[in-house]
This record gives C-alpha cells, sequence and structure tokens, in this order.
C-alpha cells in the first residue's frame, strides 16, 4: 500500500500518510505524517494543487519529493468568477422512511432533548441565572425522568452595546432562538434591568408571550440577587411538572436539523470524517431533514463550490454577499482571511485556508444548497444549508443551535473536548491514532477510512445511523461528561462602549 495519498490525478502534491523517511516513495528530505510532499518539480509563482483545486502558490522553486507547506507555499487572494446551479444533484429517494423518538411540541417542530433554559439578557445577571441552574442537581430532578436538566446560558456581552446594528441584532436572535429551539421545554429569562438588551424589547420584537413555560424578571425589580435566585428557583419548580408531562414518540427523519461542524482539523479531516459526514448529511436531506453548514472564514475559497450547488441565483448571492462581508470585517479589523487556520491546524498538515475549506466544506455532502442564513437566524429551508458564522468553534454552534439545530455532529482531527446544550454534540475523530487516545471524548472513528479500508459512504451511514439513536435519546460522549454549560458562546460584533 502506497503511504501517500494523491486524491486526484491533477494534483501536484499528495499527502503521507505515515513519516517519510529519505528515499521512501520519492522523497527527498524527512516528510512528517500528514504533510504534503510534491509530486512534482513546482516553479516559484505556480499553482499548488490538492483536491484538483488551487491550494496556493509556491514561494520558491520546490523539487520533487520536497516538503510542500507553509516554508515555501503561499496563500494570495483569489478573484473568482462564480457559477451558480451548475451542480445540482438532488438526493435519490430513500429505501425506507426512518424515525427517531423525539419530543413533538406544539409549534410542530421536534425536539430530540428536553431542557429548561435559563437565558440572560446581560452578563450582569450571569451569576443569578447559574446558581438558579445549579439548584437544580440530578437527585432534584430526579422525580421528573423526561426533563434532561436545567441549564444556564449565560454570556459576557448585553450592554456597552449600540442598541441597533449588527451586534445587537445577533444577539437578539441568539436569544430569541434558544427560547423556541426544539431542545427547550421551558424558558426563565433573567436581566438586571438597566442594560442595553432589554428582555421587554427582545418579546415585543419577536413575539414571544409570558406563560407557564416562559417566565422572565430583572434583579433591579425583584429586590436583589438573593431574591432573584429564590424567585427564579420557584418559577422554575412550577415549570418541571408540565415539562416531566411531555414525553418521546416516533418521529420521521426529517425533522432532525444537525449542525455539521468541524474543529481541531488536520489534514485527514478533509480526506475521511468530513466526506463521510458529508455523505451523512445527504442521506439525511434524502429522508427532508436539515444539515447546516458554518463557519464562513472556513469555506473561503471553496464558496465557488457551494455557489455551484445554489438552488437558486439568488441563493448563491446571499452566499457571496456574506464572503464579501466577511473581507470587509477582517480588512476594517487589520487582519486577513489567511490568518485562519490556527497554529494546530498547521501543525496538523494544513497550510492555507484554501486547503482548509476545500475539506472544510465535504461536510455539506453533495445535494443543493437551499438556503442562506445570517447568524442565528432561524432556518426555514430543509436541505443542505449555510450559515455565517465566525469560524470559532463556540460562537458557530451557538448561532445553528439559534437556527434550530436540534443535534450538532463535529468532526476533529486534533481532538476536541466540546460539547453543547441543549442539542447534544456527536463528536467524529479525523484519525484512529486520536480517537485511541481520546476515546472518552469520541463517539466514532473515522481514522479506519484509512487503517482499514472503510468506505466513505459506509462511515456517512454509521454517522447517520448515530443521528437517530442521539436523536431518540442515546447520551454521546460530551454529554456524559457534562459538557455543555460553558460552551454558550454569542458572537460578538461591534464595538464595546
Amino acid at each position: 500500500m502506497s503511504a501517500l495519498i494523491r486524491l486526484n490525478p491533477a494534483d501536484n502534491v499528495a499527502t503521507a500518510i505515515r513519516a517519510l523517511e529519505v528515499g521512501v516513495e520519492g522523497a527527498v528530505e524527512m516528510i512528517p505524517r500528514g504533510q504534503k510532499m510534491a509530486l512534482e518539480p513546482i516553479a516559484k509563482g505556480s499553482e499548488v494543487r490538492k483536491y484538483a483545486t488551487l491550494i496556493g502558490y509556491a514561494a520558491e522553486d520546490i523539487a520533487a519529493g520536497s516538503l510542500v507547506h507553509t516554508h515555501n507555499l503561499e496563500y494570495r487572494n483569489v478573484n473568482r468568477a462564480y457559477e451558480f446551479s451548475t451542480n445540482l444533484r438532488d438526493a435519490p429517494a430513500p429505501e425506507t422512511i426512518d424515525t427517531f423518538m423525539g419530543y413533538r411540541r406544539q409549534n410542530g417542530k421536534v425536539g430530540t432533548r428536553n431542557y429548561i433554559a435559563v437565558l440572560t439578557s446581560v452578563n450582569c445577571s450571569a451569576t443569578a441565572a447559574r446558581r438558579i441552574a445549579e439548584h437544580f442537581t440530578p437527585e432534584r430532578l430526579a422525580a421528573y425522568p423526561n426533563v434532561d436538566g436545567v441549564s444556564a446560558f449565560v454570556h459576557g456581552t448585553g450592554c456597552g452595546m449600540a442598541d441597533a446594528g449588527d451586534g445587537f441584532e445577533a444577539l437578539q436572535r441568539v436569544m430569541w432562538g434558544y427560547a423556541r429551539n426544539p431542545n427547550v421545554v421551558g424558558v426563565l429569562m433573567a436581566g438586571l434591568g438597566c442594560e442595553t438588551m432589554q428582555i421587554d424589547w427582545l418579546m415585543e420584537a419577536f413575539g414571544l408571550t409570558p406563560g407557564p413555560l416562559f417566565q422572565a424578571m430583572n434583579i433591579q425589580d425583584v429586590g436583589g440577587l438573593s431574591r432573584t435566585v429564590a424567585a427564579g428557583i420557584a418559577k422554575i419548580e412550577a415549570m418541571l411538572p408540565l415539562a416531566n408531562d411531555v414525553t418521546r414518540e416516533p418521529c420521521p427523519a426529517s425533522e432532525l436539523m444537525v449542525a455539521l461542524q468541524c474543529g481541531g482539523s488536520d489534514a485527514w479531516s478533509g480526506i475521511t470524517a468530513n466526506p463521510a459526514l458529508g455523505h451523512a448529511c445527504d442521506l439525511l436531506v434524502a429522508q427532508g431533514g436539515t444539515g447546516l453548514l458554518a463557519e464562513t472564514p472556513e469555506i473561503y475559497g471553496a464558496e465557488h463550490l457551494l455557489t455551484a450547488r445554489a438552488r437558486t441565483q439568488a441563493v448563491g448571492e446571499q452566499l457571496i454577499e456574506r464572503i464579501r462581508w466577511w473581507e470587509d470585517y477582517t480588512a476594517r479589523n487589520k487582519g486577513v482571511m489567511d490568518n485562519n487556520p490556527s497554529p494546530g491546524n498547521k501543525k496538523g498538515g494544513l497550510t492555507t485556508i484554501l486547503e482548509k475549506s476545500l475539506g472544510a466544506s465535504a461536510k455539506g455532502g453533495t445535494t443543493p444548497l437551499t438556503g442562506v442564513y445570517k447568524y442565528a437566524e432561524e432556518v426555514r429551508a430543509r436541505g443542505f444549508t449555510f450559515m455565517d458564522s465566525p469560524g470559532y468553534d463556540p460562537a458557530s454552534v451557538t448561532g445553528q443551535i439559534a437556527g434550530g439545530c436540534n443535534l450538532v455532529c463535529f468532526t476533529t482531527g486534533r481532538g476536541s473536548a466540546f460539547g453543547s446544550k441543549p442539542s447534544p454534540t456527536i463528536k467524529v475523530a479525523t484519525n484512529t491514532r486520536m480517537y485511541e487516545r481520546m476515546t472518552d471524548d469520541m463517539d466514532i472513528n473515522a481514522g479506519d477510512i484509512l487503517d482499514a479500508g472503510v468506505t466513505v459512504e459506509a462511515k456517512g451511514r454509521e454517522i447517520y445511523q448515530a443521528f437517530l439513536r442521539v436523536a431518540s435519546g442515546e447520551a454521546t460522549k460530551s454529554e456524559a461528561q457534562g459538557l455543555g454549560d460553558y460552551e454558550f458562546v454569542p458572537w460578538q460584533i461591534g464595538a464595546v462602549m
């Protein structure tokens, strides 16, 4: 078996499956595992190609058999001519109509978990929210077996911000989205009272109506921290019997909306786990479900592949508008889009954002792109969709859950201890070494695509089946370890004043 993977005959680099000594596979220098080797001489200024696509330019003459990485591969801005709706491949009709055991809500949506959420409008009410949630220990919740937990979703903003514009609107959408997520059965909103992000404004803007399972209060009105904590505990105690009355019932897989995420990516991400997750997404879309890709900086350079899959030109143009916003956003903050990949990504074999994006976009499978959404905006289209977000995983997943995702699937090559509430995270390892090293954190190993000849399609079906089991109540590794209480991170956009 060759020690190199060449992904396409048009590529002039290949990835080393194991460390190559000089003379092995034509190497003229040591090639670390996961790094790229030149398959032919590449002149200075010439294109370097992987996935049959440009990933950068040779910064110097590169001899065949040489290591290709940050020292001799450079990024340049790429001006692309976009095509729209030229690569539309609908998912084939499924052989069976798959189901899971979910919680059907009054608005018709279906949850995979049954949480009571304590939401804060401002950091000033964070301690109150945490103390309220911490009161409801597993022992106190034992009498309510259908309630998965009481969780506080606190953040570091909500005041010292403009009361209009991108940042204010994004935080409003996050709060509304968590309150409306199908995995949330009851909501308590807690504020201070004088903050910019007024709870009353939010409720008016999004049509939220107080009721037995939706309560709100401000510390200043209630009379201080301790009284607020006591009042909040009492409000949730009244919610618990109602929340516990909800039971699981058979629901079609079409009701699943899965956040497609990756973090701590490496050279194997675009070869094993991401394409496998992409196939799982295709299987879900075939059932009428929804896959939601995000992390706009991590599809940069691959967005032309998505515009070609856009169901309509209008959908494709919405994606390009988000790309242009990011180019302006990074420029005015004196950054560049190639600030991503991270040092860990580079150590794992990724060199430029173009290379990383080609692998990251594989999570979206092959079906048409049906909708593009702003950060934390409610996702209404079914099928394969996209949400604008940063590449920072906690902030990105927060937006996806606010958009309605009731499951998260997270691929990682370097390793991750990420978990989320109220929507559980399934983690997929890109390589067996890391899977075995972090077996308490990884749910699925995609490394056997390389090690044991498992096909991408078979691994994709394994991931899809995990969607159904977890949606029915099976705990993920991150849930078993109690993760998710500190991973709620709304994206802060704009000046802090």
